[in-house]
């Protein structure tokens, strides 16, 4: 399937959307200005340069997650990848997004049995945009590294705003209560899918909801971290 597709649809930078002559997410110019989460970063959400394992943010007020793993930093040609991906009517972006997004996978600590959860959009948001971004990465990505994918797990029950331009109060009152798990969940350890993490508010409502029902362990999986969040 993947070689039809690249005869069909001939990969490009999810960038800048030059055709790709190697292979990898990005073209070569893409590739040097994409920045990798750089060490220190911190272990449980994976906010960059901290000075210690763990952020302040994280300190003060534990997670319902474990751990965060971003593949790379919120900035250039990553952020506009993302951007043309949710915004820009271009769902085919998952599939090298995705692989760049499974290559990170690989420092999780994934016990067998774990499952992928992708962070859902509410049912207003996908008609309008027709397609989750996040469904698109976890199965790719769940493809990729043959782990399942739990679909019915967790569900946006509430609309909620878009997270940019929210201080962090807001960021976490707008999606308080925006997600419900589905179980049995009992025991169950999960990786949530996003596409970014900003300060870890959503990664935070979704991970409480599955907490809530019984997850013995979340942990987060992203394609961006954004620096210096507020």
């Amino acid at each position: 399937m993947g070689a039809l597709l690249d005869l069909v649809f001939p990969p490009r930078c999810p960038a800048c959307d030059v055709l790709l002559e190697a292979t990898g997410p990005f073209c070569a110019t893409c590739s040097l200005a994409a920045e990798p989460v750089p060490e220190p970063h911190c272990r449980t959400c994976a906010e960059p340069r901290v000075a210690g394992p763990v952020c302040p943010r994280c300190v003060q007020h534990p997670p319902p997650f474990s751990r965060t793993v971003a593949a790379f930093v919120h900035e250039g040609p990553v952020a506009r990848a993302i951007h043309r991906f949710k915004y820009e009517d271009q769902p085919l972006l998952a599939r090298p997004l995705a692989a760049a997004l499974a290559a990170a996978a690989r420092r999780l600590e994934l016990d067998p049995g774990t499952r992928l959860v992708p962070v859902p959009l509410h049912g207003a948001r996908f008609r309008a945009r027709r397609y989750d971004q996040a469904a698109l990465l976890a199965a790719a990505v769940g493809r990729n590294l043959r782990i399942p994918v739990a679909w019915s797990a967790l569900r946006r029950v509430r609309a909620t705003l878009r997270q940019v331009g929210l201080t962090d109060a807001q960021r976490e009152a707008n999606v308080s209560g925006a997600f419900r798990a589905v179980g049995p969940l009992r025991r169950a350890r999960l990786v949530l899918v996003d596409d970014v993490v900003t300060t870890g508010a959503t990664a935070r409502a979704a991970a409480s909801a599955l907490r809530h029902a019984g997850a013995a362990d979340v942990q987060v999986l992203v394609l961006a971290r954004a620096a210096g969040a507020p």
